[in-house]
């Protein structure tokens, strides 16, 4: 009998390859499932177990709600039992939103927010002086302590500092009553008829009363109607002038300045948001960086004429309005359109970018006679800038762009918010300035904040700290001390953006919960690994059940129960093969098991490659946390790129070196982030950057479209026999084409169930079944198979298939090298990982015929992989540099990093802490250095 309380019980999954199994998962446990990639992990942790929780959810909800949810197919499981609620933490998870920061998902910035607006003193941006608000009280009882016995007039503004002649406002201003007013700092009779310069600037104030300060009840009664009446004329604010004296003092209900009497609105938690329009900036809507128009890119070639294209956005001459334009302004300014842009005067250029409106009297050669022209012209630049800000057209704003270089907002220096916002402070810091620090100085600022401030601001903030501490704490306990809360979650890989979630979940304290992590490991070096370990036993101590998708063999190790998937992948793959405590897998006879205990492992090279004695050399490098970093990179080598998160890693690799060159052989327009120079760049051919952005983000795009070999095949088809005698083009076998597809679905196999709050649900298309064709397609067979059959086929029976047709061959086998054998040539690529993802990429680039002088880059191409798959994948990237073609690899993975023939090792911290060249050389002679920390897990993986 199973105990619900104790175990979640599966019975018969049959999602994807599992093949019928039945599974008893212990629960408040940590269990780990692991098997080579494509065996089973996923569909059986992801699409059977969190899939039918989902479903399970949707079913509480009242009849009225689902029907606008639709209907949520049943995984293909007999039942579960003993299914917790089920959240799934996975890597795909955070928003692409470019308001969208660490701050934000993680709330943090939310509690700072609230902290500024309750505990926040506020400061003039003109005098830097503290701002002041009193109540209607204390403004009566500081007048009467202040001015005892004195004479004073109370002064309403209601114009600062602008040009005007004000007729209208001195007329509305008498109609209240009022007979003076004070004007530029002049007491003057209204009833006399008022008239003040329209073109100078001018201050105006109404004099609300004047009296002598006494203490009497009727003075008290007639100075509280006379406060109220100015601080209804003045917006609050009012001013106190004493008899003979020419300064007024300020005073206002609202936050102000008592120097120069600007005020600030009282602050809200929106006051400090960036995407409300009462705190972003208004420069930039809050987003920290404007579009401006580059003149580099609008003449790429300035020994180029008008004529031969020199003006990039208008292309080569043709008749046209913009031309004719330009034809009037060359006449003004002597010059046309076969002159060099070199040769053409700097204001005829300033005309041409920025327009102009002006007339101009000019001989006219047919007449003999003087005519008036006139130029009214938008200008160039204006143009871009006005269809990037306001076209609809997607396609319009992304050929504005080209022109455009994305710069730091100049008005609020990037910090997303008004300058009133920023002049309110905690502990001397601003928002953006806590914003900016990393999550360690953020956590290390909090701890001392409660012995910086008192009083009732201490009593007010105790709270606020005490949960912004807490959850910092979090981020910290999963490795992401390098962050900080400005950080654009868009900036952020698949591993921190789920440790980031998972952070969250711990600080949210649920019971009785089942967690699903996908691989939460990814982009964390082997230092952070042990914090990550303990976040997720935390989080089963709780009372949660936490299951883990995983290949790390700390975490294998450190696990209550392992579930091993195989033997193989893909339809070779979905056994439950071992599990158990992780004790207990080396007894049995698994891959898993083998590379655990020892018993298989990657070999070391017995020799590092010594390279084609050639080089690049990338100097000065500054960009994010980098300090002034020249590296070398040696060519015809093998180079591991290591460090801790946040070390650097990518800034050098992804951010500058990839597109300086690929600006350098292939024209990229990716700027580069600042470097001083680069050197050796003539040694390579080409560049090539496989990193692990989908291949597709529909369910249309598959490995064979991905890789052309769908092409091919389809080209195949179309030489049948019956496909000759029915006329059947190339077209009649793409499922994207009308004629050959199922117009139900449109070829795309599945019908979308859109589910509004929740993720878009696709069920299988009835009419076709899944296949994509309509029947006639589908009747055209080649070797017995149709093309529904084709696109269903493993890629290892897929090689087999077509053996003897060499172009569809070679690319078929190189997906099948880089271990990708279990994947169909149809699935979605949706459904792949981003490791799959990234193989594929590698493998469409190994197809190619490749000039032995290429410069491959890969980011962490071990995610997802198990250890069999890493040594497969391994040697296909030593086939590549035997060939003379060099690889860097940006990797934490130990079994990649001992096979460098070459390290360059970044750190020594993360963030702020990072940035330097820690060690380079090979393998052996990075770990002679002690402050490296890869150093230290590469001596014991080395057996040094």
């Amino acid at each position: 009998m199973i105990n619900y309380e104790e175990n979640i019980e599966v019975k018969g999954a049959r999602v994807h390859n599992l093949k019928n199994i039945d599974i008893t998962i212990p629960r408040e446990k940590l269990v780990v499932i692991t098997g080579l990639s494509g065996s089973g992990k996923s569909s059986l942790a992801f699409d059977t177990i969190y899939a039918e929780g989902q479903r399970r959810y949707i079913e509480t909800f009242s009849a009225y709600a689902r029907q606008f949810l639709g209907g949520l197919e049943r995984p293909d499981v007999d039942k579960i039992d003993g299914l917790s609620p089920v959240i799934a933490i996975e890597q795909k998870t955070t928003s692409k939103s470019p308001r969208s920061t660490v701050g934000t998902i993680t709330e943090i910035y939310d509690f700072l927010r609230l902290l500024y607006a309750r505990a926040g003193d506020a400061y003039s941006y003109n005098t830097g002086e503290k701002m002041v608000s009193y109540n209607d009280d204390q403004i009566r009882g500081l007048i009467k302590k202040d001015y005892d016995q004195k004479k004073i007039n109370i002064l309403a503004p209601v114009i600062r500092s602008r040009k005007g002649h004000y007729r209208e406002l001195f007329e509305q201003i008498a109609k209240q009553g009022f007979v003076k007013v004070r004007v530029d700092g002049v007491i003057v009779d209204i009833t006399k008829g008022m008239k003040v310069d329209r073109y100078k600037v001018h201050d105006i104030e109404i004099v609300i009363d004047r009296l002598k300060v006494i203490d009497t009840e009727d003075f008290d009664k007639r100075l509280s109607e006379t406060i109220n009446t100015a601080m209804y004329s003045g917006e609050n604010v009012l001013m106190v002038l004493e008899e003979g004296e020419k300064v007024a003092r300020y005073f206002s209900r609202d936050l102000m300045c008592p120097t120069t009497g600007i005020s600030y609105p009282n602050p809200e938690p929106n006051t400090f948001s960036f995407n409300s329009p009462k705190g972003m900036c208004s420069h930039c809507s809050g987003l920290g960086h404007v579009y401006q128009v580059n003149e580099k890119k609008i003449f790429p070639n300035k020994k180029l004429s008008i004529k031969a294209g020199g003006i990039a956005p208008l292309g080569e001459y043709k008749s046209s309005w913009a031309f004719k334009q330009i034809d009037t302004i060359g006449q003004r300014y002597k010059f046309d359109i076969n002159t060099p842009i070199e040769k053409i005067s700097d204001e005829a250029i300033n005309v041409l970018l920025n327009g102009t409106v002006e007339s101009f009297d000019l001989d006219s050669k047919t007449l003999g006679v003087k005519r008036t022209y006139k130029i009214d012209y938008e200008g160039i630049s204006n143009f871009i800038t006005n269809q990037f800000n306001e076209a609809d057209s997607t396609s319009i704003k992304r050929w504005a762009k080209e022109y455009m270089d994305k710069i730091t907002c100049p008005t609020c220096d990037g910090s997303r918010l008004r300058k009133e916002s920023l002049n309110f402070k905690v502990d001397d810091k601003n928002i953006a300035q806590l914003a900016h620090l990393d999550i360690f100085e953020l956590a290390e600022f909090f701890k001392k904040l409660p012995t910086k401030i008192e009083g009732n601001q201490l009593i007010i903030a105790e709270e606020i700290i005490k949960e912004i501490s807490t959850r910092v704490q979090f981020l910290l306990d999963v490795g992401l001390d390098y962050l900080s809360l400005n950080r654009s979650s868009k900036s952020l890989s698949g591993g921190e953006a789920q440790r980031i979630r998972l952070a969250t979940q711990i600080g949210s304290q649920l019971v009785g919960v089942l967690y699903i992590l996908d691989e939460p490991s990814i982009g964390l070096h082997q230092r952070d690994n042990e914090r990550l370990i303990k976040s997720l036993e935390a989080l089963r101590d709780l009372g949660n059940s936490v299951i883990v998708v995983e290949h790390d063999k700390d975490m294998i190790e450190r696990a209550d129960h392992v579930i091993d998937i195989g033997p193989k992948a893909g339809k070779y793959g979905g056994e439950i093969i071992s599990e158990g405590k992780p004790e207990d897998l080396k007894n049995f006879d698994t891959l898993t098991a083998d590379y655990i205990s020892g018993k298989r492992k990657i070999e070391i090279p017995k020799e590092r490659r010594k390279g084609n004695g050639k080089k690049i050399t990338l100097t000065g490098c500054t960009g994010n946390n980098l300090k002034n970093v020249t590296v070398t990179f040696p060519l015809g080598e093998l180079i591991g790129v290591t460090g801790v998160s946040g070390s650097g890693k990518s800034t050098l690799i992804n951010e500058t070196l990839y597109p300086i060159m690929n600006a350098h052989y292939f024209n990229g327009v990716k700027k580069p982030m600042p470097y001083k120079k680069i050197t050796g760049l003539e040694h390579i051919d080409k560049v090539i950057d496989i990193n692990q952005s989908p291949i597709g983000r529909t369910p249309r795009s598959n490995p064979a479209t991905y890789t052309g070999v769908f092409s091919e095949i389809r080209t195949l088809f179309t030489k049948t026999p019956e496909a000759a005698i029915r006329g059947y083009k190339p077209g009649r076998f793409s499922f994207n084409v009308k004629g050959g597809r199922c117009e139900t679905c449109q070829g795309g196999g599945l019908r979308v169930i859109e589910m509004n709050f929740l993720p878009d649900v696709y069920v299988e298309c009835e009419t076709c079944n899944g296949k994509r064709f309509n029947r006639e397609t589908l009747e055209i067979r080649y070797k017995g198979k149709s093309i529904a059959d084709v696109l269903d086929m493993t890629i290892n029976e897929a090689v087999d298939f077509f053996e003897l047709i060499p172009k569809i061959y070679r690319k078929l086998n190189t997906i099948k090298e880089v271990g990708l054998g279990y994947i169909s040539l149809g699935q979605q690529s949706t459904t792949l990982s981003g490791g799959e993802a990234q193989r594929i990429k590698l493998a469409t680039e190994l197809s190619k015929r490749d000039t032995g002088n290429t410069f491959y880059i890969l980011d962490e191409p071990t995610t997802g992989l198990h250890f069999e798959d890493i040594r497969v994948l391994m040697e296909v990237l030593e086939r590549l540099v035997d060939k003379g073609n060099t690889i860097v690899v940006i990797e934490h993975n130990m079994d990649v990093i001992k096979m460098a023939d070459y390290i360059i090792d970044i750190g020594y911290e993360g963030g702020k802490g990072g940035g330097k060249l820690v060690a380079k050389g090979t393998p052996e002679e990075v770990c002679k250095d002690k402050k490296s920390y890869t150093a230290k897990f590469l001596r014991k993986e080395l057996g040094l």
